[in-house]
């Protein structure tokens, strides 16, 4: 499905100044932000639409790129899902912090003590995928142990039946404030509250599956969806899938690392296949028809007549597909004229005989065709 424009994800127009674009920004985020709409699961994918298009607009250099290339020109650069650049919501809350004048999306939102939004730990996974996965995509369903939130409790940590009483040690906000004279006035700071641990709430009983903690380890089995042409090293991102923190808030991430399983066969370089083909002395003589395997099954080959060792036949849009785009790599197959290492004495002869001949010359003489037809005299 093709992307939707940034300027109109925006809603500005091409020529905007950069004020206009993060002031388009700044509505959008606080429209979508997850803490103002905990009961819409499509918020926080426009909250991300949002932050993936400011990425690219609000730079200068990405936004040129953007209006000369589109979405191809900043590739990378945006979201994208599982491109490998896609942005969690731990960045871009770290990331576009400035342009709420530098307090963060926490603070904004009255965020670190009782009012905001905590998030739980990302999880972090290796998948191994095989040449066929990763040169047509794949669906993986893999175990994951994660903190999910108490269905006992509802991921409060509380007892069912009993309720959170506010602390009163800070008042119920999360935040100690310590006022201190010095010459110049008072100076004001604060700290997280040390008996609530900044969550402004306290359990007076403790639900007894999850002892207090609001969130319990199981075992989930999650489907993956691996897009065709992925590499060793990538990293995909899938949301709301990692731990979800002491006595709720947003889950973090589920991030997987991408590794290639090596081919007994075929090797892979970029988006191009290799593959190394052996033929007989004979075969690289007179020619022949061979089956090579492809990572789409195997297919026939013509070896032409006087094919030379190290020759490179290309074999087109056999190979990996672009990950998030159309063109496809080759599948280059590396000839190697293979030389036999022991010979009985019949084998013996019959190169004694060939071994006077013109054709054995590195340059052939002309009366090629003629050679190739008592080599086929010879070994018939």
């Amino acid at each position: 499905m093709a992307k939707k424009d940034y300027y109109e994800i925006l809603g500005v127009a091409k020529g905007s100044s950069q004020e206009d674009i993060k002031k388009a920004y700044r509505k959008l985020a606080i429209k979508y932000h997850p803490d103002k709409n905990p009961d819409d699961p499509s918020a926080e994918d426009k909250f991300k639409e949002a932050a993936e298009a400011y990425e690219v607009l609000g730079d200068d250099d990405k936004r040129r790129k953007y209006d000369q290339f589109g979405h191809d020109g900043v590739r990378g650069a945006g979201g994208g899902g599982f491109s490998g650049g896609g942005m969690s919501m731990e960045d871009i809350f770290s990331q576009f912090g400035d342009v709420f004048g530098g307090s963060g999306f926490e603070g904004f939102f009255g965020g670190g003590g009782g009012g905001g939004r905590r998030r739980g730990e990302n999880l972090r996974i290796k998948l191994k995928l095989n040449l066929d996965e990763i040169a047509n995509g794949c669906e993986k369903k893999i175990k994951v142990k994660r903190y999910a939130g108490c269905k006992t409790c509802s991921g409060t940590g509380a007892k069912n039946g009993t309720a959170l009483e506010s602390c009163k040690h800070c008042g119920g906000s999360g935040q100690v404030r310590k006022v201190v004279n010095t010459m110049l006035g008072q100076m004001v700071s604060s700290s997280t509250c040390s008996v609530c641990h900044g969550e402004g709430k306290m359990i007076s009983q403790a639900c007894t599956v999850c002892n207090g903690d609001g969130r319990v380890l199981e075992e989930e089995v999650i489907p993956i969806k691996i897009p065709a042409g992925v590499g060793e090293g990538m990293q995909l991102s899938m949301s709301g899938k990692g731990n979800v923190p002491p006595r709720g808030g947003m889950a973090g991430d589920l991030l997987i690392l991408i590794e290639e399983e090596e081919d007994e066969q075929l090797k892979r370089d970029g988006n191009n296949i290799i593959f190394d083909l052996y033929i007989s002395f004979i075969d690289a003589c007179i020619g022949t028809s061979v089956e090579v395997p492809t990572i789409d099954g195997k297919v026939k080959i013509k070896i032409e007549p006087g094919t030379q060792s190290g020759k490179i036949l290309r074999l087109r849009d056999k190979g990996v597909k672009e990950v998030n785009g159309y063109a496809r790599g080759d599948q280059l197959i590396y000839v190697n004229v293979w030389t036999p290492k022991v010979l009985n004495n019949e084998e013996k002869a019959i190169l004694e005989k060939l071994r006077s001949s013109t054709n054995f010359d590195p340059k052939p003489s002309k009366s090629e065709k003629g050679f190739f037809e008592r080599m086929k005299e010879y070994f018939n």
